[in-house]
């Protein structure tokens, strides 16, 4: 399986091959959404509190005798069972993210960028660069591409001067290839890929 490599013109320059055990074989959703929901955890503040007993304000006294007054047993006006007394087992800071096992996220890369390419979203490039740090020479050089909205341009070693072209381009990120992560590829409408960063997952994926 081959893809064409074309230039910032969308000029075909060359192809490139794809390695079967990459983007060939069945596409596996379940990782996907794995990699996803674990990238979602990671994100979560987990700043949410509620106070326990010990944290509620009032008096620590027993409001009265334990027996001989017919009334329930009580031991402070903060018990959980009163209003405005403590919550039990409440939400407390925590921190929601976990990790899976190496090899389930490079599955889960694998299937992302195999389903992006049978979608026809992927597309692959000789060089990712612009002259000057400007916007609308980002914006011309992806509209030669013929990308309009949002994209994910990955290349080895990013260029500083597109990075800081297309942080105004709204739904347009960079990254280098060794930090891409199965949901940057699911978010991307379209995933640019220099023909460097292609060959570098297909090894590290292979």
């Amino acid at each position: 399986m081959t893809v064409d490599v074309v230039n910032q013109q969308n000029e075909k320059v060359g192809s490139v091959d794809l390695r079967d055990e990459v983007f060939g074989g069945r596409i596996k959703t379940d990782l996907i959404h794995e990699s996803v929901v674990r990238a979602n955890a990671a994100d979560r503040r987990g700043t949410h509190a509620t106070k326990t007993r010990a944290m509620v304000s009032g008096s620590g006294k027993k409001p009265w005798r334990q027996k001989g007054t017919g009334r329930a047993r009580v031991g402070e006006v903060r018990n959980p069972l009163w209003r405005k007394g403590g919550t039990t087992f409440g939400p407390q800071p925590r921190s929601y993210g976990y990790q899976l096992p190496k090899k389930v996220e490079r599955g889960a890369l694998r299937a992302a960028l195999a389903q992006k390419l049978r979608d026809g979203h992927v597309i692959v490039v000789d060089v990712l660069s612009v002259g000057e740090i400007k916007t609308k020479a980002a914006a011309a050089m992806l509209s030669g591409l013929g990308i309009t909205r949002g994209a994910l341009l990955v290349d080895v070693k990013p260029d500083d001067k597109l990075a800081l072209s297309v942080r105004n381009l709204e739904g347009i990120r960079v990254l280098p290839s060794n930090q891409v992560a199965t949901r940057d590829v699911m978010n991307a409408r379209r995933v640019v890929l220099t023909q460097a960063a292609l060959e570098k997952l297909q090894d590290v994926l292979g």
